[in-house]
């Protein structure tokens, strides 16, 4: 993990984290006492940048990414755009782009700044470091956004990987 976070900071983009399940399956694999970390789908970097809005900068990103750790499956999204994406109000840094992430446990990010750990978490982690899945208060808001966290529930299947979890729907 060291190294992704060492990777990630080289690249010096603005207000940028590592997020979602990057840290949430790790601490999940430690609640479960697991030796072997459970694979990810995807390492979330997001970052904020109003300048440069373009998909195609964040996919230059990710290549560049890809230079120093080939085997990584990287993700670069600017939140800067985003909110077009999920139908929002435009956020006003990264931390508010996770604050609009589905669950508690997945509104975290970290980040290596000159050799200090730094956490974002716009719920605490309370949530995350107790397997406690809920909703966060912006997919609480309305029936549709509500729907969409339910449905991420199911295709994750997170209980059958980490039993230990508690889901509320």
């Amino acid at each position: 993990m060291m190294d992704i976070l060492k990777t990630v900071e080289k690249l010096q983009l603005p207000d940028c984290w590592i997020c979602a399940g990057f840290m949430r399956s790790k601490v999940w694999d430690t609640l479960h006492e697991y030796s072997n970390r459970t694979p990810i789908a995807d390492i979330d970097v997001i970052y904020f940048d109003t300048l440069t809005t373009s998909e195609t900068i964040e996919k230059q990103y990710e290549q560049q990414l890809r230079k120093y750790l080939p085997n990584e499956p990287w993700s670069v999204k600017n939140q800067a755009r985003m909110h077009l994406i999920n139908n929002s109000n435009p956020y006003q840094c990264s931390t508010d782009g996770i604050a609009h992430f589905p669950e508690t446990p997945t509104a975290i990010g970290v980040r290596l700044n000159n050799n200090l750990l730094e956490i974002t978490a716009p719920y605490g982690i309370n949530h995350l470091v107790s397997g406690i899945v809920s909703p966060t208060p912006y997919f609480q808001k309305d029936e549709r956004l509500y729907k969409i966290y339910q449905q991420r529930i199911q295709k994750k299947q997170w209980k059958s990987i980490w039993p230990k979890l508690q889901i509320f729907d």
